[in-house]
């Protein structure tokens, strides 16, 4: 018996849909963002923290080179260590929403993925007296409902990369250092200063990496920038500590 094409059709679709959801280059449910459009520029990200165990090693390295960048944090971090949140902006670099408990938004409703993006812009704003204007969608996935919520929350469409050094699985330091030779003028890298699985998780490689590269790059004329827009408002603290 012959199958109907719909029935053939099925899986082609699921894959499309897949693909559309999940890959970094893909707008085909909504516009984002996955290079600087600025001459001569490289955006380093950073997702998952602040985490006290790397985020100020991290900010220290960066203030050496003069490099900004921008850290994609979780509400729930920010307000385990809204001082270090608050350092973060204090330095020059920006602060995107990243949610608040990192979930796959693909099984969230609107309703609830603005709840995610609500309670991390709190946390955001409570620490370092600032909203955002930018999101990354944890692992990269979005549907039309989390363009739609982005939209509703004021947010820009959401930042993605065009590089990767695919840091949250371990691997030897030399493979990383090797992913990041790739790296081109007017990439958004993905890095990550933290875990979305547990406060203090070890991305000590992250920058070792850097210390690599951020003196070469500097070296090839490239500007270390942040991704903005931000508003900014109030006070911030200098102070590193972290929430018991």
């Amino acid at each position: 018996m012959a199958v109907p094409s719909v029935v053939l059709a099925i899986p082609v679709v699921a894959g499309i849909c897949a693909w559309s959801a999940c890959h970094p280059h893909t707008q085909v449910f909504g516009r984002t963002r996955r290079r600087t459009r600025r001459h001569r520029t490289l955006a380093l990200t950073f997702d998952d923290g602040p985490n006290p165990a790397v985020t100020p090693r991290l900010l220290d390295l960066l203030d050496r080179y003069d490099a900004r960048a921008t850290f994609f944090v979780i509400g729930r971090y920010v307000r385990a260590c809204p001082a270090l949140a608050a350092e973060i902006a204090r330095r020059g670099h920006s602060l995107g929403n990243h949610t608040d408990t990192h979930p796959n938004l693909l099984w969230l409703s609107r309703t609830q993925v603005l709840n995610e993006l609500a309670r991390c812009d709190d946390a955001i704003l409570q620490a370092t007296g600032q909203r955002t204007a930018i999101m990354r969608p944890p692992y990269g996935y979005r549907a039309p409902q989390v363009h739609a919520a982005a939209r509703q929350a004021g947010l820009d469409p959401p930042i993605m990369w065009s590089t990767t050094a695919r840091d949250w699985t371990s691997q030897p330091i030399a493979k990383l250092m090797r992913r990041l030779q790739r790296v081109q003028a007017g990439d958004i890298v993905l890095m990550h200063d933290g875990s979305h699985r547990a406060l203090g998780g070890d991305r000590r490689q992250t920058v070792q990496a850097l210390e690599h590269w951020l003196p070469r790059w500097k070296a090839e004329g490239l500007d270390l920038v942040s991704l903005g827009p931000e508003t900014t408002a109030g006070n911030i603290s200098t102070d590193r500590s972290c929430a018991d």
